[in-house]
């Protein structure tokens, strides 16, 4: 190779570096402002409380997908640590559903925020076969409706978290 060409390469090189610098920034740069957009929309969580009684549905293990903003499932929630994917365990109890995530702090559905819990084909960028995500929409404090994402590691245990009339 003569010196020319290793030159030529070298800043070849260095323009791809700083682009894909220049793009990384910028998609960083959007997570944030639609993290400050979503700020008021969400508000606070409901706290996880004390104690709960005996769980109704037994623990489901699998993926949080994410949340979205209801009904739009494109529409990621990228607020605190919502928007980032994690394993998850899913636990209905009499007071609500627990999502416990690894790596991120757990949260608490209180059962009278639940509006309904049904199969998706997809959700947030995740997209299955059909009844592939278990979608929880329900109420925050702040009135602002989401959708909670879940893919089961066993999908036919959907089936346990679905009222009677959709099974």
């Amino acid at each position: 190779m003569n010196s020319g060409t290793l030159v030529a390469s070298l800043i070849m090189a260095a323009l791809l570096v700083l682009l894909i610098a220049f793009v990384i920034q910028m998609m960083m740069r959007a997570w944030r402002g639609r993290a400050r957009r979503q700020a008021e929309l969400i508000g606070t969580l409901p706290p996880v409380p004390d104690t709960v009684g005996s769980p109704i549905v037994e623990p489901t293990r699998g993926v949080y997908v994410g949340c979205t903003l209801a009904p739009s499932w494109h529409d990621r929630v990228v607020v605190g640590d919502l928007g980032y994917r994690s394993k998850a365990v899913l636990t209905r109890y009499p007071e609500g559903i627990m999502v416990q995530r690894s790596g991120a702090s757990p949260i608490w559905i209180p059962q009278e925020s639940i509006a309904a819990v049904r199969t998706e084909r997809g959700m947030v960028g995740k997209a299955m076969t059909t009844n592939g995500i278990l979608a929880i929409r329900w109420r925050l404090p702040s009135g602002t409706e989401i959708d909670l994402g879940f893919r089961g590691n066993d999908r036919g245990e959907y089936t346990r978290w679905l009222p009677e009339n959709t099974r």
